[in-house]
């Protein structure tokens, strides 16, 4: 079961702790995986920890050309590509009043439109071998909102709405295309978190902690699988219970 041997991966974001956990899970699951982000040295470790069927491709999701660009390296150097994770994100926060157009614009240029273009990108060879799995990596303030994050929560509600719109268009085609909604996971950014703000958190997720990567990477593993092909337009919630839709 949730056996992934002879599939392609691209996991965006990579260099963050969802994205490696994902990437890990998959390479357990036996499938190949192209890992890219920003920070190449946290790539390369990385690729040096999975293996050789882990390759590394720096990219920066912002500027034009990258995706198309991306998605035709992964392809080449993997054969095909078979899952496409949008996990890769970027955070801007600020008061909606004072949130300034370049910091609403540079979160929705990655948070929302990156992972458009790179959807767009690999759907073609998707379309022709008639098999696909695209998962978007979401967020519970894209479903309930959060003071701040006007912009990302916006990328991330967007994100579910594009996924949707895309999994009508290509079900017939063997395709699924599905979003999965962290909540408060444990990473690096999360851990520069004062004691106060964690205690706030923690007093509103039921399960009474944080989630772990591995957390997400299960259910992208579970999503990405044979087991998954009946299941598409949806949004999975990994949130301890913060949230109930």
């Amino acid at each position: 079961m949730f056996d992934l041997t002879g599939r392609s991966a691209l996991v965006t974001g990579a260099s963050g702790g969802i994205g490696a956990g994902i990437a890990r899970a998959f390479v357990a699951c036996g499938a190949k995986v192209t890992l890219t982000g920003t920070r190449e040295p946290v790539l390369q470790a990385l690729k040096t920890e999975l293996g050789d069927k882990a390759f590394v491709g720096v990219a920066d999701l912002s500027t034009a050309g990258a995706a198309d660009a991306l998605v035709k390296e992964a392809e080449a150097r993997m054969g095909a590509l078979d899952i496409l994770v949008n996990n890769a994100g970027l955070n801007r926060d600020m008061l909606s009043m004072r949130l300034r157009d370049e910091d609403w614009q540079a979160v929705i240029d990655v948070d929302l439109t990156a992972a458009f273009k790179l959807t767009r990108a690999a759907l073609r060879g998707m379309v022709k071998r008639r098999w696909g799995r695209v998962i978007g990596i979401g967020s519970v303030v894209g479903l309930i909102g959060n003071a701040g994050q006007a912009n990302y929560a916006a990328a991330k509600a967007g994100l579910v709405a594009l996924m949707k719109s895309v999994a009508q268009e290509v079900a017939t085609r063997g395709i699924t295309c599905n979003v999965i909604a962290p909540g408060y996971i444990r990473t690096p950014m999360t851990e520069k978190l004062t004691d106060d703000v964690r205690g706030k958190i923690l007093a509103r997720i039921p399960a009474d902690r944080m989630g772990e990567p591995k957390d997400i990477a299960a259910a992208a593993v579970y999503l990405a699988s044979e087991e998954a092909a009946y299941v598409t337009g949806q949004v999975l919630h990994v949130n301890g219970g913060m949230a109930m839709p």
